[in-house]
């Protein structure tokens, strides 16, 4: 197994509201110095991704913009936890926020990486089912469409286009393995 490098030095060169952005000075075992910037969380808790079953063959979609392309996509809920919280209690919150529904079961499946080689974040993959309406408002800008598709049909959801998202098509392919084990 590898030994972690030692850290140099580090240093914030870029702060925004959201993220920051660190310089590593990092050396190797074997000697090696390297220069690395990686992209970390700001002042957050965590975040979550909910995969929200209308029933055992039925999720619902979110269909919200999405600044980095500057367009609609199609996913799942998420967001951040606030202080305090757990991802389960996360999850019901940003699930009744984005989605009107509240779940009477949650279970945490997994987290998910996006890009660890330069980002710190991570996001908890949280099952919610037992859907029942209650909607909270949210910090959304616009009432987010929710779509119900059906998990059998995931190639024809990646064929629209309109879902693009790694960390979504993740947890969908990763919930219909666990739905095909319980």
């Amino acid at each position: 197994m590898h030994k972690k490098p030692e850290i140099l030095h580090r240093k914030t060169i870029v702060q925004t509201r959201q993220f920051s952005v660190e310089s590593l000075s990092l050396k190797f075992q074997n000697g090696e110095q390297r220069e690395y910037e990686r992209l970390i969380r700001g002042k957050g808790h965590g975040a979550v991704l909910i995969v929200p079953l209308l029933d055992s063959e039925t999720v619902l979609l979110v269909r919200e913009y999405a600044a980095g392309l500057h367009r609609y996509e199609l996913g799942l809920p998420k967001g951040k936890l606030d202080a305090g919280e757990d991802c389960l209690t996360a999850a019901n919150r940003e699930l009744q926020e984005e989605a009107g529904y509240a779940a009477h079961k949650l279970h945490h499946l997994t987290a998910l990486s996006l890009a660890p080689a330069y980002m710190e974040h991570c996001i908890d993959v949280v099952i919610a089912e037992g859907l029942y309406p209650s909607k909270l408002s949210g910090d959304e800008p616009e009432e987010l469409d929710v779509v119900p598709w059906k998990l059998d049909n995931l190639p024809a959801l990646l064929a629209s286009g309109e879902c693009t998202e790694a960390r979504s098509i993740a947890a969908l392919y990763l919930c219909q393995d666990y739905l095909n084990k319980t």
